[in-house]
């Protein structure tokens, strides 16, 4: 990949990023966040959907890693990594449940809100190909969320209702270890491993999840 390509992905994905930001800003139960009339219900029931979506993460990230075959090694090899990383993420977000009151047998009862099911079969679906090299794009999104807004997000939650560290551990948790990944995604982008085909894909993948994912959140409501 050239340099004008390397910037114009870079340009394509922040492109797909700020309207992805704006979408949030829009999402209710965020902007009663942002409004600081969010209440503890709300922070439950965002806890709730995320686990039954977070469950799926590693697995559709393993999934990604056995379909790429030697001359996408590197990418193999990341994937792998990740998936490990990944794997108990859920588990943070059944004890922040626990400490705000819920129930682990309600959560685990639980099921995907519509837009959950939308964004974990699109994943699967997608981690199925050979050489899922689009789902790059999805990482810049779901990696980029934690990396950017997690850590406000929980801020934002214990300056209105009062909660403690131990309440909010998953978006702490996942501002330092999404910006790692974040970093080790930019790398894969600027290597010269995505040619234009591969751009154009990982661009697509991008813009489907922001949107499934908002969806998701919107879907807290309903």
């Amino acid at each position: 990949m050239t340099t004008t390509e390397q910037a114009t992905l870079a340009d394509r994905l922040a492109a797909v990023w700020a309207d992805f930001d704006a979408r949030l800003e829009q999402v209710p139960v965020l902007h009663r966040l942002a409004q600081g009339t969010v209440t503890l219900d709300d922070y439950k029931r965002l806890l709730f959907n995320l686990r039954q979506q977070v469950v799926d993460g590693s697995p559709w990230i393993s999934r990604a890693a056995s379909n790429f075959d030697i001359a996408h090694f590197e990418l193999r090899t990341a994937a792998i990594s990740h998936a490990q990383e990944e794997h108990r993420d859920y588990l943070m977000i059944e004890r922040d449940y626990v400490a705000v009151g819920g129930t682990l047998e309600e959560l685990r009862a639980g099921r995907k809100n519509i837009g959950s099911e939308a964004l974990s079969g699109y994943m699967f679906t997608y981690a199925d190909r050979p050489n899922p090299v689009g789902l790059l794009g999805a990482m810049f999104i779901i990696e980029g969320l934690g990396a950017q807004r997690a850590a406000g997000w929980a801020r934002r939650f214990q300056e209105v209702l009062g909660l403690a560290d131990s309440q909010v551990r998953f978006m702490i948790y996942h501002q330092e270890a999404d910006a790692e990944h974040t970093g080790n995604l930019e790398a894969i982008l600027s290597s010269g491993l995505i040619d234009e085909e591969a751009a154009d894909e990982i661009v697509r993948c991008a813009e489907v999840v922001a949107r499934l994912y908002v969806l998701q959140l919107e879907e807290l409501d309903r």
